[in-house]
């Protein structure tokens, strides 16, 4: 069978992650979204998703598919459900979609003149900004389970101090000197060639993909995510850094998501709780306000290539774009939209010339290449993103 992700409804209301990527491709827990569908049907999956996006993420559609909705964690009782869906069948979840059965030939699909079957166990599903923090303990420990049935972990070395050693497991290559892992909160899991240096402390769960490194004396608190070549120091609780992205020094991120190709100077700091205590408001790109979380605690949004200096500051419920540069003293605004450059005192447009220029060689130095593909999705991006910057 050929299965197809599909954005669905959720794509605007998980911006800015999803200007540069569709919602399969969001990492959250261990793995990604599409990471973990093709893991449990053992089967890789294409993408339907913004035509300006297509080229990198192209679509290959058979005689019959079968189309998932990206923003639904998969698990094995749903997945048995998929693998059995035939013709005229789909299933949902309360008024949302979750897959359905269509044929090459189908102009429109009309749910009408399906069998809606429906899931009614527990599930995980991404629709905001800020599920991608709030839910990722319970991602962590699904994929934790996913990932290590019926591997053996490699051996945890001696300097290591650890706590409820059968929830931590260690890849091929990972090196761990003189660390603290607590597990008795959350599981471990220490990636492919991952790194965590001395007096790290941890306390689970916690995810560290392939080549990702804690740094020197980092306190790390759950549920946190590095992804893949992603560098931490400093304090961290609760939030997920997508892939290649890097807070290499002290200062504290606290309930908060930083897409790929991000960097924080040293000493930056994130506030995740208002002085008042009151719930916390993201900046939202459906409606062009502020909008409620329902959340006490929420720290930054930073999307794909943003970057800011050293000691910058962060509000809580902070939403920085795609390929910001902010630095300077004092609080920047709560909403930097994508391509600004300043701080506090001010923004100026941040021109693509020089946003590819940091781009090719941020990439290069991780031996991936800034093709024309990326380029022509941020010069999109910038386009699309231009009636925000109204500084």
């Amino acid at each position: 069978m050929n299965y197809i992700l599909f954005d669905g409804d959720v794509r605007n209301a998980l911006l800015p992650f999803t200007y540069t990527k569709p919602v399969a491709d969001i990492r959250v827990g261990i793995l990604t979204i599409r990471e973990k569908w093709e893991k449990h049907l053992g089967l890789t999956t294409t993408t339907v998703t913004e035509a300006y996006l297509e080229e990198k993420y192209p679509m290959v559609e058979m005689e019959e598919n079968v189309l998932l909705n990206a923003s639904f964690l998969p698990t094995k009782p749903l997945i048995e459900m998929v693998k059995s869906l035939t013709k005229n069948q789909a299933i949902f979840k309360g008024e949302d979609v979750i897959a359905f059965y269509t044929f090459d030939s189908q102009e429109e699909v009309d749910f009408s003149s399906y069998e809606q079957i429906e899931f009614d166990e527990e599930i995980i599903q991404i629709k905001n900004t800020w599920d991608i923090f709030s839910l990722n303990d319970k991602a962590i420990r699904s994929d934790f389970d996913l990932i290590t049935d019926g591997r053996d972990s490699e051996p945890i070395p001696e300097t290591v101090s650890c706590i409820n050693r059968k929830d931590i497991f260690i890849e091929e290559g990972a090196k761990l000197t003189y660390a603290i892992l607590n597990a008795s909160t959350g599981p471990i899991y220490i990636g492919k060639d991952a790194e965590v240096m001395e007096g790290v402390v941890v306390r689970g769960a916690l995810a560290m993909c392939e080549n990702s490194v804690l740094k020197l004396g980092a306190k790390i608190y759950g549920a946190t995510t590095l992804g893949p070549h992603c560098k931490v120091g400093g304090e961290v609780s609760n939030s997920v850094l997508m892939g290649y992205s890097s807070k290499g020094h002290d200062g504290f991120l606290g309930n908060s998501v930083l897409g790929e190709w991000c960097n924080l100077g040293a000493d930056t700091n994130n506030s995740n709780l208002k002085n008042n205590y009151a719930e916390v408001k993201l900046w939202s790109y459906e409606t062009g306000r502020f909008a409620k979380t329902g959340l006490q605690f929420c720290g930054l949004m930073m999307g794909d290539h943003s970057k800011c200096g050293i000691n910058t500051m962060f509000n809580t419920g902070t939403v920085v774009g795609v390929s910001a540069n902010i630095f300077g003293s004092g609080f920047p605004r709560n909403f930097v939209p994508s391509f600004s450059w300043g701080g506090a005192s001010g923004f100026t447009e941040y021109k693509t010339s020089k946003v590819f220029e940091v781009a090719e060689v941020v990439m290069k130095r991780r031996n991936i290449e800034f093709d024309e593909k990326e380029k022509k999705i941020l010069e999109h991006v910038f386009e699309e993103t231009k009636k925000n910057r109204n500084y």
